[in-house]
This record gives structure tokens, sequence and C-alpha cells, in this order.
């Protein structure tokens, strides 16, 4: 049996791909304004460090809740297949063991794939918008 890649495949793999960039360019320039700022925070600053937080919260509230509402829509997927193959013989050869592993391998990665969203999303875009800012000390 030959491995097709999907295109929900892809497209976790190109998050995760930006995801290894995009993370440690935040995080140096986060690290490095935190160590310039010292005890004494300035406006700017503290707004950056607010914003760090709640946007790690609200990023990942997003992706636990999207990835209960894609598992939830897969547990149902996979049950009213198994249903339809149970009910109906001539839909038995859909419940052999490639084809549930098929269906079970495009399950995970749409929770995956919906569980990344939300975090890639905002990595990238905090990425390109601190390149364009200047660190002061």
């Amino acid at each position: 049996m030959f491995y097709r890649h999907t295109r929900s495949s892809k497209l976790l793999a190109a998050q995760t791909a930006e995801l290894t960039v995009a993370v440690p360019q935040v995080m140096a320039h986060r690290l490095t304004r935190m160590a310039l700022a010292g005890h004494t925070l300035s406006e700017r600053d503290r707004k950056e460090f607010d914003l760090m937080s709640s946007e790690k919260s609200a990023a990942f509230l997003e992706s636990w809740q999207a990835m209960t509402v894609q598992t939830m829509r897969a547990n149902q997927a996979l049950s009213m297949s198994f249903f339809r193959a149970f009910w109906s013989p001539s839909m038995t050869e859909k419940l052999s063991m490639g084809h549930m592993t098929a269906q079970m391998q495009n399950a995970a990665l749409g929770v995956l794939g919906k569980g990344m969203a939300p975090v890639h999303q905002r990595a990238v875009a905090n990425a390109k918008r601190l390149s364009r800012t200047k660190i002061r000390a």
C-alpha cells in the first residue's frame, strides 16, 4: 500500500515549517526586548508584554475549541460510516481495514490542522509585525 499525500497533510506540513521559522524569531525579539527593558518597563514594552500573554491564551483557547469541534465531527463521520456499512451489505467492503485506517488518519489530520491554525496565524503575524519594529534600549 502506498501513502498518498492529502491536501490537509501538505497544509499541516507547510504550517509546521512556517512555525519553525516564526516562533524562534518572535522569541528572540521578545526575549531581547525583555532583557533590554530591565526593571522599569516603558509603556510600549508594557503593551507588548500584555499583548504577548493575552494573545497566547486566546490562541490556545481557540485551538482547543476548534480541535474539540473537529473531533466531534470526525467521531460522527466515523460512526455514520460504520453504521452505514453495518446496515447495508453492499457497503461492507468500505469497512475494510485500509479504508477505516485512511478515514481515521484523515480525521486525525483534520483535528491537528484545526488546532494548529490559530497558533500558526498569530505566530506568523507576530513574526511579520515584530520584524518591522526596532528594539530600543
